[in-house]
């Protein structure tokens, strides 16, 4: 498994300057239509790539098959990079609270916030990175949480031979129809399952579908991300700001330039920035979603403040 590959990606954002290309992003985008067939592609749909964060929904969707039972507010953190704001840590220690643990039980990389003003404050006050502000937190306190439902060891939680972990990689291949083509390690230590970026595209359909044909698990997925799209980033994320533009749409962003999301009536993107670059995510996401004929504008100043760390 090589991974990415110079002839996998093309040119697919330009920066101008004065009617001048300045700068060109190369990358890939896929869109399926309604009927889960490819009808966009640019770049090649079966190139290997790291979702990174935007795995999140699919092992969210795990947690709750395996009996994570949280509020559409908390369940939204368990997906979410979200920007380490108080309303965000709030969310995370109910989550641990409610297991009866707290943020000793993490073992995600310590972080400051990703918000620019939570963070400065966090300094003034003498504070440094915890991993209670790290922006994974929500996930990994849902994680802890579903270990303490089945009575599952929280040492070695993170380890792909956990049941917990396990039951995540085998939720990622159900709903992307396809085996991870590799699992390696993410930013925050956990687990990071790579696959063809169609296959991501489809593990988005499968859950946005999925929530309208009975699916308790990515019902309530679905529903977390779209009732509260601030905690699922910030609010000058671009992420957020898609989610409020677009009814109903579930997306996620990641890093190094990764995006996805998807409609309860089957349309789904998923796309990657070929050099990690978050710039040009935001209008190639709307461009795409505009190509299967949704109408989308993003903010030019929201578009701007992608996740770089997630």
């Amino acid at each position: 498994m090589s991974g990415l590959r110079p002839d996998d990606v093309v040119p697919i954002a330009t920066v101008t300057r004065g009617g001048i290309v300045e700068s060109v992003h190369h990358g890939l985008v896929v869109a399926l239509d309604r009927d889960g067939e490819i009808t966009l592609a640019r770049g090649n749909p079966d190139a290997i790539v790291y979702p990174r964060s935007s795995n999140k929904p699919m092992q969210a969707v795990a947690m709750v098959r395996a009996g994570l039972r949280l509020s559409p507010q908390h369940l939204a953190l368990v997906c979410a990079s979200h920007d380490g704001t108080p309303m965000h840590l709030h969310l995370a220690c109910d989550i641990l609270a409610g297991a009866g643990l707290d943020e000793s039980a993490l073992r995600n990389t310590p972080a400051l916030p990703l918000d620019e003003a939570s963070a400065h404050d966090v300094i003034r006050r003498g504070g440094g990175p915890t991993a209670l502000q790290m922006n994974c937190s929500g996930k990994h306190a849902g994680m802890v949480a579903t270990c303490v439902v089945n009575g599952w060891p929280l040492d070695g939680y993170l380890e792909p031979d956990h049941p917990l972990q396990f039951a995540i990689t085998a939720t990622i291949a159900e709903l992307t129809g396809e085996p991870p083509a590799h699992v390696g390690v993410d930013g925050c230590r956990a687990p990071a399952h790579a696959m063809t970026l169609v296959g991501l595209a489809r593990g988005f359909r499968s859950i946005a579908t999925r929530a309208t044909d009975g699916d308790d698990a990515c019902a309530a997925v679905v529903q977390a991300m779209t009732s509260w799209p601030d905690v699922v980033g910030g609010e000058l994320r671009d992420v957020t700001a898609l989610m409020r533009a677009v009814p109903d749409l579930m997306a996620k962003d990641g890093a190094e330039g990764v995006y996805a999301a998807a409609l309860p009536d089957g349309r789904a993107v998923a796309m990657k920035i070929a050099d990690g670059s978050s710039r040009g995510r935001a209008p190639v996401m709307a461009a795409a979603l505009r190509e299967l004929g949704v109408d989308v504008e993003i903010d030019d100043d929201a578009a701007t403040r992608s996740l770089v760390g997630g």
